[in-house]
């Protein structure tokens, strides 16, 4: 019985450590990547900056006189101290990612919807298209889009030829120009989770609210909005979390009037070499984007309490 028992355990351990490999890659990938990187620049935030390389002093170490710390909380309080010269900077990343959010949803909705709608064979088509633009680079994606909305450009140029206009648009160095870039980039973001959620409606849901006489602004508030606002919560923070530390585009696009965090990060880092400054910027602007996700998954957490059923025996013993 012993040898059995034995020979069971080794057959089953290699299924076993298999699995928890498979789960285990992921988390060290994430530790290395991403967990260690975090850590990093959470203590160079705490650090003074330094001629040299790297341009900040170490957190700790051991000298000659033995354990040394240059632990300071000093770049926090000059953030506090000199608030309303990053604020700009801030109002403006923020009101920018809202609003490329609130038309990225607007448009990739009734996108969305019309892919779900379709048959087999152009929903593969569609979803393609979709994802077309990211096999180039986002660099010739802005560069291709400057073409377009420059004094000289195609939309101008058209324009005047047609007579809708008697002299060109100043439509670069502005926020229309950087909403451009901002929904040309991110829509596909905001498309493929609403898709997700879209193509699992039932479809007998609606037809039976139809049948029952519901128009259709009630299917859509009663019906189809509740059961896509996953997907809506989910493609909202794919696009308005990367918009907001977003350097690329309101560079290209933007003009000085249009001063984001990214531009602000970039400054800190490579023209003032300040990286500790640089990183409490970054860890207080990563706090902030934390407030969405946990509030998204606090409300995931309440749906998710409310939809689950009565366990019967609770009910009885009630």
């Amino acid at each position: 019985m012993m040898g059995r028992g034995m020979w069971k355990y080794l057959l089953n351990v290699p299924a076993v450590t298999g699995r928890r490999l498979v789960i285990a890659l992921p988390l060290v990938w994430l530790a290395v990547f991403f967990f260690l990187p975090l850590v990093e620049t959470l203590q160079v935030s705490f650090t003074s900056p330094r001629r040299g390389i790297p341009p900040y002093e170490p957190l700790w170490g051991i000298g000659d006189e033995g354990f040394f710390t240059n632990f300071t909380t000093g770049n926090y309080a000059l953030l506090l101290q000199y608030w309303s010269d990053y604020f700009g900077p801030a109002f403006n990343s923020v009101k920018l990612a809202f609003f490329s959010t609130l038309v990225c949803l607007l448009f990739a909705y009734p996108m969305a919807w019309w892919i779900a709608r379709s048959t087999e064979k152009w929903r593969t088509i569609l979803l393609v298209l979709v994802m077309l633009p990211f096999w180039t680079s986002s660099l010739l994606r802005i560069y291709a889009l400057i073409g377009l909305l420059n004094p000289n450009g195609f939309i101008n140029a058209a324009g005047l030829w047609l007579g809708l206009i008697d002299a060109p648009i100043q439509m670069m160095q502005t926020d229309f120009s950087i909403y451009m870039g901002m929904v040309l980039t991110y829509l596909p973001l905001m498309i493929l989770p609403l898709y997700a959620v879209m193509v699992r409606l039932d479809a007998d849901l609606l037809d039976a609210a139809a049948d029952l006489g519901g128009s259709g602004v009630q299917v859509f508030r009663t019906i189809i909005l509740p059961l896509t606002l996953p997907g809506i919560i989910a493609g909202s923070l794919l696009v308005f979390i990367p918009a907001v530390g977003e350097f690329v585009i309101p560079a290209l696009l933007g003009g000085p009037d249009q001063l984001m965090m990214g531009k602000v990060l970039w400054t800190e880092f490579f023209r003032n070499r300040d990286w500790p400054v640089a990183s409490a910027i970054a860890m207080l602007l990563l706090a902030i984007l934390t407030v969405p996700i946990i509030y998204a998954r606090y409300q995931d957490g309440r749906d998710a309490v409310a939809e689950t059923p009565p366990n019967p025996k609770q009910v009885e013993a009630g």
